[in-house]
Parts: structure tokens; sequence; C-alpha cells
């Protein structure tokens, strides 16, 4: 394992147990977000989203990368020998997303540095909401890895399907 992509719906743990992957093994941690949103909210265009992730990705001889982001694939799943999917229950997920949400509006912490972007009560509540994308999007990226692990295209990847938080444990004790 040197290049590793953590994948699951929002909320999973994705960059909780990414940094934790990277930490063990000595790997940087690339976070998609980070390099994705732009200051106020703004969305990077995919050029530019595509420039910063080859950068990131040239610079270094392992990683370990958490993001969702399908279009970053002919970049990403390409390059990495490893895939860390955490398949976490419904309403395990939702119970973290909404604890994790609660907690960042209370706190008011910027999410990714420079950029100004902050959870609040309002935004939990509107359009974009994080716990409305987890509603909209649990099944149908659930059913997209479920079909990449027997995808052709896709056979040089080890697959880690990590369906508890025991599992996500031992799966970490045991890197």
């Amino acid at each position: 394992m040197n290049k590793i992509i953590v994948v699951g719906v929002t909320g999973s743990g994705k960059s909780t147990v990414s940094k934790k992957l990277s930490q063990k093994l000595g790997l940087p941690y690339i976070q998609l977000d980070f390099l994705f949103w732009k200051p106020d909210w703004e969305q990077s265009q995919d050029e530019e989203f595509f420039e910063k992730i080859q950068k990131a990705l040239d610079q270094k001889s392992g990683w370990v990368i958490d993001g969702n982001y399908g279009r970053t694939n002919h970049l990403t799943w390409k390059e990495a020998d490893t895939v860390v999917w955490i398949d976490l229950p419904f309403w395990l997920v939702f119970y973290q997303s909404l604890s994790r949400t609660l907690m960042r509006a209370l706190t008011m912490k910027e999410l990714w540095e420079g950029t100004g972007n902050r959870e609040s009560f309002f935004r939990m509540f509107s359009k974009d909401s994080i716990l409305l994308w987890l509603f909209k999007t649990y099944s149908s990226t659930n059913a997209r890895y479920e079909a990449r692990m027997s995808d052709p295209a896709y056979q040089h990847l080890r697959f880690y399907r990590l369906r508890s938080r025991r599992e996500v444990n031992r799966f970490l004790n045991q890197v």
C-alpha cells in the first residue's frame, strides 16, 4: 500500500481514516475537498481542479487521498494501488454527519485553510446542506463503488470494504 484512495459517502469518516493511514504509513495526505473548494464556497472548475490534483500527485511517490470526486478518477484511480471503501450503515453515517455538522456550526472553525468556508446553522438547513447531500447520494455512491469492485478497469486495485467501526479499527490496527 503506497498510493491509497479512501472513499465512502459524506460523513463516513474518510478524512479521519485517511489522516490515520497517512501517519501510520508515513505517506502524504491529500484531501480533494481542500483542492476543490475556494473562498466563499466557490467550486474549482475542472481544469483548475485537475491541475491541482496532478501537481499534488507529481510531488509525491506515495500518498493517501480522500474524496469521492468521480470526475478525477482518470488522475487518481489509475495511479492508485489500494482503495479503502468505508461502507457504514446509513443510520451511523447520518449520526456522524449530524454530530460533525452541529459541532462545526457551533465552533465556526474554518474547514479548509485559506478559504474562510465554515459550516453554519443556516447552511445546515439550506439546499446546500451536507445532510441533504447525504440523503441524495447515499445509495448511488454505494452502488458506484459496488460496481467498481468488479469492474475490469480497476482490477489493478486492492479493495478493502469496511462495513463497521470495528472493521475500520481492525484495518487501521493491522496496517
